[in-house]
């Protein structure tokens, strides 16, 4: 008999022996629950009815919608079918997404019930041959295609080095390119988190991040399926509500923006945390005086982690001994990670990284994989960093110009060529610099064209209607010129020196 890897035969083996206990609650005026059995027969149906679109072997389907029990649903019966999925950010606007349906080419796009009018469009006019609605009310042409269908379904046998999914990322140019990762990656890392963070029998997990994107939908998701563990599941992040719950609950993730939120709760308090285990952050940086707060104020300390789209995770502070604050600690067994090129007076260097959770490379860019790559074998994170004296990671910058606003990637490239369109716009640069909510907050300077007038508001608003929310810059300045250097480039470490208390109290 061939052995299967699939990803999600794994997930669905550590289902609970009851599949009648619930799995999912949904929070809200009207609370769902979904049972692990609910969960085996629906992704079931989905899978059926993309194996009887007969798609070529190895189409993606891709995710344009908004955060739901049933989208997660979409994303296991993906990869039930032995499909690769491919998440996007349902805040991406027509001119983001076209990028990723015309390089992708997926089989499939859902999306949204109210964006099916341009998105179709969109798709159609590339070559996508299906597309399907998925709204959060469980409305929506795919399931109700999907209800007539078998609720029983055999997993497509996939080996461990079959693509699962593809998770876009960028670089400087702000070109997106598409991380592959594989069947293999991604269980290897949630057993390894599951060891690690010391998952319980009775663990419950507050779910209250997106799920079009690694800490989400693998770092949160996987952990639960991968343990059996109930899931109290928030389509947005509230912080009050997530907050009651914590009572509920033993395992919560979130990003620093979240705990920031939370902290600004006069109701947390180590009582409103008595039942919980563990508070982990990740996908920005956590400032030190977060951590000390939340300390003081529940009497729980955070475990940060590091994790990047084309690792998943791969360092973590320990959950049994000292988590450090400024830290993201140690590399997760079986990863091994290295200081390249360390600085002599800092130990600061490129920080690399290799194991079984780094991906096959980026998708259709065969010459940028092998560009990001070392000789040996080491993939170059693009990060910058050093080890104390004790092993702990301390991540000092990143070799990029990449924004983490809240949790999300903002590629300043991308933000400065759309800025660049505007009216009366000569030139822009858009940096990131600290902020006490956001983690980074995005802020742009421009340089007017001879004889224009630009207004800081309108370049807001302009922005606002061509890309999503979390990409449109806090702050804009007008100067008479860019700094730059001998060589003519922006000098944007000047920029972000310059600005880096703008959000100081």
């Amino acid at each position: 008999m061939t052995a299967n890897d699939n990803l999600f035969v794994a997930l669905r083996d550590a289902f609970p022996s009851d599949r009648d206990r619930v799995a999912i609650e949904t929070t809200g005026d009207t609370p769902l629950y979904y049972r692990w059995n609910d969960l085996d027969r629906a992704t079931a149906r989905i899978a059926n009815l993309l194996q009887g679109l007969d798609l070529p072997a190895g189409s993606r389907v891709a995710a344009h919608v908004d955060k739901s029990v049933e989208a997660l649903m979409l994303y296991l019966a993906v990869l039930r079918a032995g499909f690769t999925y491919l998440p996007l950010n349902p805040a991406y606007k027509a001119g983001e997404l076209g990028h990723f349906i015309q390089d992708a080419e997926p089989a499939v796009v859902v999306c949204a019930g109210a964006n099916f009018g341009w998105v179709s469009k969109l798709a159609f006019t590339s070559g996508v041959a299906h597309v399907f609605t998925l709204n959060t009310d469980r409305t929506g042409s795919l399931l109700e295609r999907a209800s007539f269908q078998p609720d029983t379904h055999e997993p497509a046998v996939r080996a461990a080095s079959d693509l699962a999914v593809i998770l876009y990322t960028s670089g400087t140019t702000g070109r997106s390119k598409g991380a592959m990762l594989t069947h293999g990656n991604m269980l290897s890392n949630a057993r390894t988190l599951k060891e690690y963070w010391a998952w319980q029998p009775d663990d419950v997990l507050v779910h209250a991040l997106p799920i079009f994107h690694i800490h989400g939908l693998f770092v949160a998701c996987h952990g639960a399926l991968l343990n059996g563990s109930r899931m109290i599941w928030f389509d947005r992040f509230e912080p009050g509500p997530v907050r009651a719950r914590f009572a509920d609950a033993t395992v919560f993730m979130g990003v620093p923006t979240m705990y920031v939120r939370l902290l600004a709760d006069p109701a947390l308090t180590p009582e409103a945390c008595r039942a919980m285990r563990l508070f982990v952050s990740g996908s920005a940086p956590l400032l030190a005086e977060t951590f000390r707060e939340w300390q003081a104020r529940t009497g729980h300390t955070i475990l940060e982690r590091y994790g990047m789209s084309e690792t998943v995770m791969q360092t973590s502070n320990p959950y049994e001994g000292e988590r450090r604050a400024g830290t993201v600690g140690h590399p997760l067994p079986g990863v091994d990670l290295r200081i390249a090129s360390p600085d002599a007076d800092s130990g600061n260097g490129g920080i690399e990284v290799r194991g079984p959770n780094v991906f096959a490379g980026y998708w259709r860019l065969p010459e940028k994989t092998k560009e990001e790559f070392t000789a040996d074998g080491w993939f170059r994170t693009g990060d910058v960093g050093r080890f104390d004296s004790d092993g702990y990671l301390h991540i000092v910058g990143r070799a990029k110009d990449l924004v983490i606003s809240g949790g999300f990637n903002v590629y300043p490239a991308e933000v400065e060529a759309t800025i660049d369109e505007l009216p009366g716009v000569a030139e822009s640069a858009v940096i990131g610099v600290p902020h006490p909510d956001f983690g980074e907050a995005v802020v742009a300077v421009l340089v007017p064209r001879a004889g224009a007038t630009l207004d800081g508001d309108t370049i807001v608003n302009a922005v606002k209607t061509r890309l999503a929310g979390f990409k449109v810059p806090k702050r804009v300045f007008v100067v008479d010129e860019l700094p730059r250097n001998a060589m003519g480039k922006v000098q944007k470490k000047a920029l972000r020196d310059q600005h880096q208390h703008l959000f100081k109290a």
